[in-house]
């Protein structure tokens, strides 16, 4: 029987970037340039404004909020003193940077676009894009705690959600333009090697991830309005339905059993400017914290 995920708040612009961090769940909302927090019942708070559209949301060992800062390419820091620029990807990222995953050393490594994705299919098909031998790809960036920014890998399809293993040995990254998802080894410096396929989608587009505790992976898939949880080779182990094209998932709530979804109609910017929900549902295995 298919299982279809329940709304826990709407009249959002564009949720990303779901966390559940220190018993709270978060989220960005891109069109309203805000990052909130949500209860779980329902009351959200504007936990900071920012100057763009935020995305990927991580934190510090010392409990700072990081936000990736979509458009001038940079991920903002949470200081007492209000929002400053921990990182200028300016140098990496050749398009709009996008979702992020921080380690327990407080190591951010941030995704994006990579090109005008949308341009570059106005006069051909998605199929036709991917046979492209010279199709554009993007580099996944890495930034350290003091900062410092540098490419981790390159030539990815579109790198977008990604999870670190409860070891911290292993990084996982969505290629939504792949679509699979791909595993690297993590090293003691932070820098990534090992690259290798980790799961092939045979259905849907890979977007934001999550990892739960028996090692499987939540994919939000907007193309398909759903959440898969896949095995290592993309074996579909379980399926949440959605109201809409799924963007992000988060496992948390009380005991790490709560899916969290970010739903909206579509990322094009004249969508419904408050179409945006978080849906939820229950699941059988908890959550690792990752992201």
């Amino acid at each position: 029987m298919e299982r279809h995920a329940t709304t826990l708040v709407e009249g959002l612009g564009f949720p990303e970037g779901l966390r559940w961090h220190d018993g709270t769940f978060w989220c960005s909302d891109m069109r309203a340039n805000a990052v909130l927090t949500i209860g779980l019942d329902g009351a959200m708070r504007r936990a900071v404004a920012t100057p763009g559209p935020p995305s990927g949301l991580g934190w510090l060992p010392d409990g700072r909020l990081l936000v990736v800062s979509m458009h001038d390419r940079k991920v903002l820091r949470l200081d007492p003193e209000g929002l400053v620029e921990h990182a200028d990807l300016g140098g990496i990222a050749t398009y709009h940077a996008n979702d992020m995953v921080v380690d327990r050393r407080g190591r951010a490594y941030v995704g994006n676009f990579g090109f005008d994705f949308m341009a570059y299919i106005a006069t051909r098909t998605l199929e036709e894009a991917l046979a492209d031998p010279d199709y554009p790809t993007a580099a996944l960036a890495v930034v350290d705690p003091d900062g410092t920014a540098r490419v981790a890998a390159d030539g990815l399809l579109f790198p977008n959600g990604m999870a670190i293993t409860p070891d911290g040995g292993t990084l996982i990254v969505a290629e939504s333009n792949g679509p699979y998802l791909t595993a690297f080894r993590i090293g003691a410096d932070g820098a990534l090697a090992g690259r290798r396929r980790w799961a092939t989608m045979a259905r849907g587009v890979p977007d934001g991830i999550c990892l739960d505790t028996e090692g499987a992976v939540w994919v939000a898939s907007p193309s398909t309005a759903e959440c898969l949880r896949l095995a290592a080779g993309g074996a579909v182990l379980d399926r949440v339905a959605t109201s809409q094209g799924a963007y992000s998932c988060a496992l948390g709530g009380p005991d790490g059993r709560t899916l969290f979804i970010a739903t909206a109609p579509s990322a094009a910017t004249t969508a419904d400017a408050a179409a945006g929900r978080i849906e939820t549902a229950a699941v059988a295995v908890p959550g690792t914290g990752s992201p």
